[in-house]
């Protein structure tokens, strides 16, 4: 026993410079005391990309090669570094706010260190992404407050930031309404603001530090207001689904009553298996804003039968009686419920639960004319038939 441990104590000792010498190493140090310079990168090629540059060359039959670094200056007089392992051929070179041309000092970089002579590349990067997306964005007037939209097609680290005049009627940043992201599709829908005039100040800044020119827009949210259910009726057309017979109605769906059976329910097989439309008139002409629905929830479980997950609305201001889907309906709008916990059919958890018993709100095309009637198509349930279910609906807009 004696021995074992003197083994294992020696074993001990042998271990632990070779750790402290893989930890030196994964943090980058010196690896190295040979004071040899390196050699140089050769057959250098460049690719000019939006707002940077990939560079690429051959690696030197060199042995004591740790590293290849770029250093290049930007246009605010920033000096950065780019580094590539002696494993890759290709260095990017980023950060770049304008289109002229720079120059990059390519190093060798040796394992104790060791730099080579810079050779020097000229590049000459494309339009910077922060530019592209300032370009393409748009604001519009919608209800209770704007739609901001912009495309960003290089999937870059962006911040589009929003100022809003303070007490002092001077544009700061509002947090809030800004926007950080990569996505290639941006779209910020601010709500909850008075219909008065408002002055945005925009701009768009990159990781880099670099900004864009300031957009200066005035924006006058529309007034939206909940449209009065008792004037609603239903509209029985041709091609409309017929009700479940034991009890639900269409009625049911604006009554303010939750639960079986005062809910609009579709039967499955009387419907067939095209997509079942109910239709209904609100009594008024209104410019829509938005449409909220609560699904009928079958004990605990939301999504689930009946509830439609994908789905049209459509609107008309004179529909025809024959109830064809033709010309004289809209569509305001195409949606799909998705469940927040993504757990499989049958299966709802607290949040999945809360989300539903909440209600979904689709927002209607800000385009779409002023509309009386409704008609609402199901092109799929969670089910995998097209019935629909409906416990309660509001409409939101401005009646002109």
């Amino acid at each position: 026993m004696k021995s074992r441990k003197i083994f294992n104590y020696l074993l001990l000792l042998t271990l632990i410079p070779a750790l402290f010498s893989c930890k030196e190493e994964e943090l980058g140090g010196p690896t190295g005391n040979d004071g040899a310079v390196p050699q140089l990168v050769s057959n250098i090629q460049v690719e000019n990309l939006n707002g940077k540059a990939r560079i690429t060359y051959k690696l030197p039959n060199d042995k004591n090669l740790l590293y290849v670094k770029a250093v290049f200056k930007l246009a605010n007089g920033t000096n950065f570094e780019a580094k590539s392992s002696f494993y890759k051929d290709t260095i990017v070179v980023e950060g770049f706010a304008d289109t002229l041309e720079h120059q990059v000092s390519l190093y060798s970089v040796s394992r104790s260190e060791v730099l080579s002579q810079p050779t020097l590349v000229k590049v000459k990067p494309l339009e910077a992404p922060f530019k592209k997306v300032f370009k393409s964005i748009k604001v519009i007037n919608a209800f209770g407050g704007y739609n901001l939209s912009a495309t960003n097609p290089t999937r870059d680290n962006i911040s589009i930031m929003v100022m809003k005049k303070n007490v002092f009627k001077q544009f700061e940043v509002d947090n809030f309404r800004s926007i950080f992201t990569r996505t290639d599709e941006i779209l910020s829908k601010i709500r909850g603001l008075d219909t008065t005039r408002q002055e945005l100040a925009i701009f768009v800044k990159d990781k880099w530090g670099n900004s864009s020119d300031t957009l200066y827009k005035a924006i006058n949210p529309i007034f939206e207001a909940k449209l009065n259910p008792s004037l609603f009726r239903a509209l029985v057309l041709p091609g409309d689904a017929p009700q479940v017979t034991n009890g639900a109605a269409l009625v049911y769906a604006w009554d303010g009553r939750l639960g079986w059976p005062y809910t609009s329910f579709t039967h499955q097989i009387n419907g067939g298996n095209g997509p079942h439309m109910v239709s209904f008139d609100t009594g008024v002409s209104a410019k829509l804003s938005r449409v909220w629905i609560r699904p009928f929830p079958e004990g605990t479980r939301y999504y689930y039968l009946s509830t439609m997950k994908r789905f049209e609305i459509y609107g008309s201001s004179n529909p025809n009686l024959n109830g064809a889907l033709d010309s004289s309906w809209i569509l305001l709008g195409s949606y799909e419920v998705k469940k927040p916990s993504g757990l499989p059919y049958g299966n709802d958890n607290a949040e999945d639960q809360a989300t539903a018993a909440a209600g979904f709100s689709w927002d209607i095309d800000l385009n779409a004319p002023k509309v009386r009637y409704l008609r609402i198509r199901c092109l799929e349930n969670w089910a995998g038939g097209t019935a629909q279910s409906i416990n309660e609906i509001e409409v939101y807009g401005a009646v002109q």
